[in-house]
């Protein structure tokens, strides 16, 4: 048997110490991999911000000309622009969106979405961006004049929607339709009573309707909407935050709400974001951008 001298096995030792320490590097957390190769969000593509939304929910998220635009893509682009970041769209279901995003499908969800305890235990949240009111969309000619009439009916909504909960918790046990569209279809073929939707949706399709449809009510949504990350991914959620804080700052989404939602009030309380940014009025974001 031939023994390796004394330095020559040590040198062995050190190597194999080096290889290891090499390999457990190698094996640590995503974010220093990340760091090191660009993509500090741990995006599926660096520089590229996959985002979830939807193709039929004018004036929120939509598609016109074969683009996804509305209030909260375009505040996204915007956000995205800040951070050196492109926006890729990608059409989906509202009922699958979270679960897409958690797993990383998508890095963003955008559509709206309500925040609420049990959605939190799917996906993190940003800081809000926007508030909301639920609509109650009815057949034109229909006796139903409020939320409060809608015992016994056949309400329609959007499966995995805050507007779906409100219906489970008001126990009006409602007919749940995948999109927007299939809702709206519902109230013109006669075949609901009334679509909870949410206000701004409601009040498009109600339009473009040919009269067909009309709005009874609405009602303030009780929590605001923010953009959905997977569960952890920390820096992703802080860098939107940051983002969103100074396109709030430069008069970009005071901007996007004059043109997304002429004339609507925003509630004295709702502070987008942080909370700490002035918000510049929506004729001074106009003069600025002019």
């Amino acid at each position: 048997m031939r023994f390796l001298p004394a330095l020559t096995r040590a040198a062995a030792v050190g190597a194999a110490a080096i290889l290891a320490a090499t390999a457990l590097t190698a094996c640590g957390s995503d974010d220093a991999p990340s760091e090191a190769t660009g993509n500090p969000y741990n995006l599926a593509q660096p520089g590229v911000l996959r985002a979830g939304t939807l193709s039929d929910a004018p004036p929120n998220v939509f598609l016109k000309d074969g683009k996804f635009t509305g209030f909260d893509n375009d505040l996204l682009t915007a956000v995205a622009d800040k951070l050196g970041l492109k926006v890729e769209f990608v059409g989906t279901d509202f009922s699958a969106l979270l679960s897409q995003v958690n797993n990383r499908k998508f890095d963003v969800g955008s559509s709206s979405i309500t925040i609420t305890e049990a959605r939190k235990k799917t996906v993190d949240f940003g800081n809000g961006y926007d508030f909301g009111y639920f609509g109650l969309d009815v057949p034109a000619g229909s006796p139903i004049t409020g939320f409060d009439q809608l015992a016994g009916k056949r309400v329609v909504v959007v499966q995995g929607t805050v507007q779906d909960d409100y219906a489970t918790g008001q126990k009006l046990d409602p007919v749940r339709v995948p999109d927007y569209n299939s809702a709206i279809n519902q109230l013109k073929a006669g075949t609901a009573d009334a679509w909870i939707a949410p206000a701004e949706i409601g009040d498009k399709l109600a339009a473009d309707s040919n009269g067909k449809i009309t709005v009874a009510a609405k009602q303030l949504s009780p929590t605001p909407t923010a953009y959905a990350v997977a569960k952890g991914n920390d820096k992703l959620r802080e860098a939107l935050n940051k983002g969103l804080d100074e396109v709030i700052a430069d008069g970009t989404w005071s901007r996007l709400q004059a043109q997304y939602y002429p004339g609507r009030p925003v509630p004295e309380d709702f502070k987008p974001g942080s909370g700490t940014v002035a918000v510049p009025s929506a004729a001074a974001s106009a003069s600025a951008a002019s």
